[in-house]
């Protein structure tokens, strides 16, 4: 069952592109975007994560951080930051448990991968608190960033 609004979101530990653990409740007192996506690469999650760069100061004016989290590791993760210009960091969820905490992993995916991560959002308030969350069943669809945006305000 993906986490639900009105809930705390489950604390993690993840790397990030620098090679540097990021824990969630360590960000408390911040607003959180947490945008899972499938595999780093690919069009639509290029496309998707382009889209947040190129309006990442509409993230900034409501004092978010955004973090992508997928479950290709980090070495992935570095290569395709680099070459798409992304602006804000990446996570590596290898071992897929960030993923099957919140509920937004594919039992199988494309060419038999398991436990890819579902194309999702959560929007995570100063307190810890679930403010948003979607979780997309088809890979080809984007979250609703009007919505995420709403969320923030």
């Amino acid at each position: 069952m993906s986490i639900q609004v009105g809930q705390a979101a489950p604390d993690f530990t993840l790397f990030n592109t620098d090679k540097q653990e990021v824990t969630l409740s360590s960000l408390k007192g911040k607003k959180v975007v947490l945008l899972f996506f499938p595999a780093a690469f690919t069009s639509v999650c290029t496309a998707e994560l382009c889209g947040v760069r190129d309006s990442i100061v509409d993230y900034n004016n409501t004092n978010a951080v955004v973090y992508g989290i997928s479950t290709d590791s980090v070495f992935t993760l570095i290569k395709f930051k680099e070459d798409q210009r992304l602006n804000f960091p990446l996570l590596s969820d290898y071992n897929k448990e960030v993923t099957a905490l919140y509920g937004c992993a594919y039992e199988t995916f494309a060419m038999g991968m398991k436990g890819t991560s579902k194309r999702s959002a959560f929007v995570i308030d100063e307190a810890g608190m679930v403010k948003y969350a979607e979780v997309l069943e088809v890979a080809g669809n984007v979250p609703d960033f009007t919505q995420i945006m709403a969320a923030l305000n």
